[in-house]
């Protein structure tokens, strides 16, 4: 069974950062790919980092130079550190998991976690 548990989200101004964290089961996390998407109300899910076992990070261009994808072994958590952050950020932020080579980013595969909500106001 896998599970992914998030946390981290809230409000903040314009300008701020915050750090999303994404728990998952111990049995998958060192073997799979992990990532954040984000989701406005009426929009379609959009990726937004990715980050395989192999430690390289990817990005999309909405949150390059900005977003920082990280994951820890030891606790079996992925980080989504989020600086400069702009009033189009404000989305609900979904943790992802999925295996190596499953395809484009673009795609929605494999499993989600419940999703956190990042609002970016003043």
């Amino acid at each position: 069974q896998v599970q992914l548990v998030e946390s981290g989200g809230g409000l903040v101004q314009p300008g701020g950062s915050l750090r999303l964290s994404c728990a998952a089961s111990a049995h998958i996390f060192s073997a799979m790919t992990m990532g954040w998407y984000r989701q406005d109300p009426g929009m379609q899910r959009e990726w937004v980092a990715s980050i395989p076992p192999t430690g390289v990070t990817y990005y999309a261009d909405s949150g390059r130079g900005r977003y920082t994808i990280t994951r820890d072994y030891a606790k079996n958590t992925v980080h989504l550190q989020m600086d400069s952050l702009i009033p189009e950020d404000t989305a609900v932020y979904y943790c992802n998991v999925r295996r190596p080579g499953s395809g484009s980013y673009k795609l929605e595969r494999g499993f989600w976690g419940q999703g956190t909500q990042v609002t970016v106001s003043s």
